[in-house]
């Protein structure tokens, strides 16, 4: 059943690929290895299992961080918060845990499951529920199956824990930023337990692994004084969006999201050239001086180090950062009208309509 097992020796390519897929979000990649490790270092390696061989009947919890992901920088968690959660909800279900699961792929999001695996014994299913991050808690593609982000548990590094139960996943997103915001910007959630059959039919498959071989690649170009960047867009069918130097960044913590633009003088082939970037906890938008919208969600939009490849969240973009922006298609169950409203340009308010980075490229290079 077992795809690989997650060690210590590896963890640093699961960490830095999940932080590629997590479009600058999905918080604070070194800070979920550390966990990580810490975890496997203290009670062993995690199994990474197929979600086709899940059985159809097994509980599965995902496990998460919710809040400002600037805020987890200085708001070490304890690493007793996630655990807490976990076990909270599977006491509340009646019903021990098959396995965990990532919410997002992200970086703190993809490595807080491991964490959670490693110290309870438990697999970790090779799926998420977005195949890159998202800000809000609705934006889920389990939330197109129909599956109820409630009962949530939510615990915090004080010791608080609490229960949330609504109506709709809209209502769960509200009311869990809220209680984010009084546990000081940021806490520790289960939510959207769901069955085996469920995974299979309405997760995004193999997107840990597909992290795993992401960082991998990142790690190997680099040994092999290749480049980096050029291994992720073979890897995703990526695009190479713009090579700049990061000008200004404008950056604010409101409602307990990150939210900001920055803007970025392009390099190279890019000189002459200006980009903006927006983002709430991710990257939604890639506008470029020249071409207008180069990219936007629900498709991914990352930044990486232009000499090493390795991503770079927003709460981590900084004046004179010289970096390289990729985007990369998404799911298709985003771009379908149901995924859109959840996830598209109109519902962050920008005026634009999505159309696919695909067809975007191709209009810029006919």
């Amino acid at each position: 059943m077992t795809t690989m097992k997650i060690t210590t020796d590896n963890i640093d390519d699961f960490a830095t690929g999940a932080t590629v897929l997590g479009t600058g979000g999905g918080g604070d990649p070194y800070i979920g290895k550390l966990m990580a490790e810490q975890a496997i270092e203290e009670h062993g390696p995690v199994e990474l299992i197929d979600p086709r061989e899940v059985p159809d009947d097994a509980l599965v919890i995902p496990s998460a961080m919710l809040g400002a992901p600037t805020v987890m920088v200085e708001k070490i968690p304890r690493g007793t918060e996630a655990l807490a959660a976990f076990e909270s909800l599977e006491t509340h279900l009646g019903q021990e845990a098959y396995a965990t699961m990532s919410i997002e792929a992200g970086g703190l999001n993809s490595t807080v499951p491991i964490a959670v695996a490693a110290a309870l014994d438990l697999p970790l299913v090779d799926a998420d529920g977005m195949g890159r991050a998202f800000p809000e808690v609705q934006m889920v593609t389990l939330t197109m199956g129909g599956i109820s982000a409630t009962p949530m548990s939510i615990a915090d590094e004080k010791g608080n824990s609490l229960f949330v139960d609504t109506v709709d996943n809209e209502y769960a997103e509200a009311f869990a930023r809220v209680t984010s915001i009084e546990m000081g910007g940021a806490c520790m959630i289960g939510t959207y337990a769901l069955s085996g059959a469920e995974v299979r039919e309405h997760a995004i498959l193999d997107s840990m692994s597909l992290a795993h071989d992401i960082g991998e690649s990142i790690r190997t170009a680099k040994d092999r004084s290749q480049d980096p960047v050029e291994a992720v867009l073979d890897l995703t069918d990526g695009y190479e969006l713009f090579e700049g130097k990061i000008v200004d960044v404008q950056r604010r913590t409101e409602g307990g999201f990150a939210v900001g633009e920055a803007t970025l003088e392009g390099l190279a082939d890019c000189d002459g050239r200006q980009l903006t970037l927006n983002f709430q906890n991710e990257h939604l938008v890639a506008r470029d001086s020249e071409n207008g919208v180069l990219a936007s969600t629900p498709d991914l939009i990352t930044v990486l180090d232009s000499e090493t490849g390795d991503p770079i969240t927003t709460e981590r973009l900084a004046y004179g950062h010289r970096v390289r922006v990729i985007g990369m298609p998404c799911s298709p169950k985003w771009r379908t009208d149901e995924g859109l409203d959840l996830v598209g340009p109109e519902y962050f308010n920008y005026s634009i309509d999505y159309e696919p980075i695909e067809t975007l490229q191709n209009q810029i290079n006919d």
